[in-house]
C-alpha cells in the first residue's frame, strides 16, 4: 500500500513539473550527455604507433592485443605441459614396425 502511495506521489510531482501545453517543444527529451564527439584527455592512438604505452591505445586495440597475449600464454602453456605425450606414442608405433 505504501508503494502505491509513493508511485502516485511521483506521478503527481512529474505532472506538476511539466510546462503548459502552449510550449510543446520543451516536452521533447534532450540528450544532454550524449556528446560522443567531446574528447576528454589526450587522444587515443593505434597500438603500433606507441606500443610501449597501453594507456594511450584505443580501447578496441587494447582488447585485441590483450586477448591475443592471453591466448598465446595459454597455448604455449598447453604445449609446454603436453609436449612429450604425442611423440612417445609415435615413437612406440615406429619401434614395433
Amino acid at each position: 500500500m505504501a508503494t502505491l502511495a509513493a508511485v502516485a506521489a511521483r506521478r503527481a510531482a512529474t505532472l506538476a513539473r511539466t510546462p503548459l501545453p502552449s510550449q510543446p517543444a520543451s516536452l521533447i527529451p534532450r540528450r544532454g550527455l550524449a556528446g560522443a564527439a567531446d574528447h576528454h584527455g589526450p587522444p587515443k592512438v593505434n597500438f603500433w604507433q606507441d606500443p610501449m604505452s597501453p594507456s594511450k591505445w584505443k580501447e578496441e586495440h587494447f582488447v585485441i592485443v590483450s586477448l591475443t597475449g592471453w591466448g598465446l600464454l595459454f597455448f604455449s602453456g598447453y604445449k609446454f605441459f603436453t609436449k612429450g605425450k604425442g611423440k612417445k606414442e609415435e615413437n612406440a608405433v615406429e619401434a614395433t614396425h
